[in-house]
């Protein structure tokens, strides 16, 4: 099925190359953010004005004043200086003026794209829902930072996961669209074809994927990591003294008191993920697939130890910040290369 037309085919790549990265880009941002707990250090909103950083000593001053009415400065940074406010200014800002290029780096090509006739209908359709998709990110955004400045210091871990799959669901929604039109013209390769069987692990990896992500979340929101920095035991225990106490039973694998159900789960589910991947790389080699598409297989298996290893590491180091940004960059690099592999499958089905 044809996205774009052939003239404007290499130029539609391009744009949608340079808007996942800069939303991986985002996504990396993000993840300094948090870990270096600045998101709620501008406590307002301001789409348009809000892009121009304080410039004057006065504006500044404006600022920190009302970061010192929010719940964070007031129950935990309230031996700030002017100076430190600067240091999480600063990369909450970025963050957000990162958002704003995004929406301005989709919009404009799209609208010139549009004009040339150079989507089809179901193009139309699909990158029309990634730039309502976008604009949603946003406002999530903003709905997480909200909830660390009403009565305690911190967002929402429900509302963290919810801002964090949205963003994933973004980069791996074009990411898929830029591999369906890279390979319109592919020819049907017989040797590409896998069972029924073989999709259900497909399914069941990206559903178990999935659910880990939304525990990390959970795990960054509620400060987790900080917890039984060992492994595999979590300190003398397998399973810490308290998780699963709470009633009824199910709330142990949300609650915001839960952290130790919550990391256990987080834990465990890191371990089904690698099985899994272990299992469908094991598989692959038994369908003999084509040399670039059981080069994604390996890949995915090496990719996932790298970031079994740095999920290990940032417990076991108290969570510091260049491993707990490569432990979330981790997790975006596993599901791009997942999805590569999974494309390929799919579209041989299809064809």
């Amino acid at each position: 099925m044809e996205y774009v037309a052939q003239s404007y085919r290499k130029g539609v790549i391009n744009w949608l190359l340079s808007g996942m990265i800069l939303v991986f880009i985002m996504i990396l941002v993000g993840g300094i953010t948090r870990l270096t707990e600045s998101g709620l250090s501008i406590t307002e909103w301001k789409v348009v004005t809000g892009s121009i950083p304080p410039l004057t000593e006065e504006k500044w001053m404006e600022e920190f004043q009302k970061y010192q009415q929010s719940p964070e400065f007031i129950h935990k940074n309230f031996d700030f200086t002017l100076k430190d406010f600067k240091g999480i200014y600063w990369w909450e800002w970025i963050h957000r003026q990162i958002g704003r290029v995004i929406g301005l780096v989709f919009i404009i090509p799209f609208l010139y794209f549009y004009s040339k006739k150079a989507f089809t209908a179901k193009a139309k359709k699909r990158l029309l829902f990634i730039l309502a998709l976008g604009a949603f990110q946003g406002f999530l955004g903003w709905y997480m930072v909200s909830s660390g400045l009403q009565y305690e210091p911190r967002v929402s871990h429900f509302r963290l996961a919810m801002h964090l799959c949205a963003a994933l669901l973004t980069i791996s929604l074009i990411w898929w669209l830029i591999l369906d039109i890279k390979n319109e013209d592919r020819k049907h390769d017989a040797t590409m074809v896998a069972p029924p069987s073989y999709f259900k692990w497909l399914y069941g990896f990206f559903t178990i994927l999935a659910t880990q992500i939304v525990y990390g979340a959970f795990v960054a929101g509620l400060d987790a990591g900080l917890f039984y920095n060992t492994w595999p035991k979590m300190g003398d225990e397998w399973i810490a003294t308290g998780a699963f106490g709470q009633t009824p039973f199910y709330v142990n694998f949300y609650q915001s008191n839960a952290i130790s159900t919550i990391q256990f789960m987080h834990r465990t589910i890191a371990i089904v993920v690698a099985i899994v991947v272990i299992i469908l790389w094991l598989k692959a080699r038994k369908l003999a697939l084509p040399k670039t598409q059981m080069n994604l297989a390996n890949a995915m298996l090496g990719m996932i130890f790298v970031q079994f290893l740095l999920g290990v590491f940032t417990l076991l180091l108290g969570v510091p910040i260049w491993l707990g940004v490569a432990h979330q960059i981790g997790a975006v690099i596993l599901l791009l290369i997942s999805l590569n592999y999974a494309h390929g499958l799919f579209q041989s089905r299809k064809s």
